[in-house]
């Protein structure tokens, strides 16, 4: 492991045990506090995150064997978009506040990453 990517696995490690206890909350918890739509909303979220966070594993596994330029830029988006969309439907449902276009945005960013790792994988060396 690269010492300048022990940030971004530490992120990884906290994403995915975030993952894990709001996901058992929605399935466990938050039923009876409020509404199937919102535990809906709640799984959505803990899903993107999920693929995401396993996305951001497999991006550092490959920085580990082949380190690329743009890496970090896949990362940082798919980090952003992970707070900005997942996080923001945690605050709709579980706070009941409404976080307006950053949901929107979260999913831009989380798009930007994909096209940033396409991007990456199609100049790579």
């Amino acid at each position: 492991m690269q010492r300048a990517d022990k940030p971004w696995w530490c992120l990884v490690a906290l994403s995915g045990a975030l993952m894990v206890i709001v996901g058992a909350y929605a399935a466990h918890g938050l039923a009876s506090r409020t509404s199937a739509a919102m535990v809906d909303i709640v799984e959505t979220g803990v899903r993107y995150q999920a693929w995401h966070t396993l996305a951001m594993l497999a991006v550092l596994a490959w920085r580990n064997h082949s380190p690329q330029r743009g890496q970090h830029i896949v990362l940082a988006l798919w980090a952003l978009g992970i707070t900005a969309f997942s996080g923001s439907l945690y605050l709709m449902a579980l706070a009941g506040l409404s976080a307006g276009i950053v949901t929107p945005i979260g999913g831009l960013l989380l798009t930007a990453g994909w096209l940033g790792l396409a991007t990456t994988a199609l100049f790579s060396r």
